[in-house]
């Protein structure tokens, strides 16, 4: 698959005085069923991470506290992503 594939989404945002609210659908909010969470935490700065490819793994990416750059490769073209906001996260479509 093409790297213009993958996209930053917007996720709703529910704004209240108390605290912001976001949620994810599958197939409504990103183009695929989630089967799986994960999540990486206390990461060391200047630290990397993956430097792999899912032949058939759909991906969203969210930066729940804090910011990292993404940068994903389809073999032909490299794209980078700064992801630092917590109701918007990174479609990654198979093979990047």
């Amino acid at each position: 698959m093409p790297i213009n594939n993958s996209r930053i989404i917007d996720l709703p945002k529910i704004q209240d005085p108390k605290g912001n609210l976001t949620f994810v659908e599958s197939s409504v909010h990103i183009p695929f069923d989630i089967k799986r969470v994960y999540y990486i935490y206390d990461v060391p700065g200047g630290s990397e991470r993956g430097s792999h490819a899912h032949k058939h793994l759909h991906e969203f990416i969210i930066a729940i506290s804090g910011s990292f750059d993404v940068v994903l490769n389809d073999g032909q073209q490299q794209k980078r992503f700064h992801l630092n906001r917590s109701h918007y996260g990174l479609y990654v479509s198979p093979m990047m």
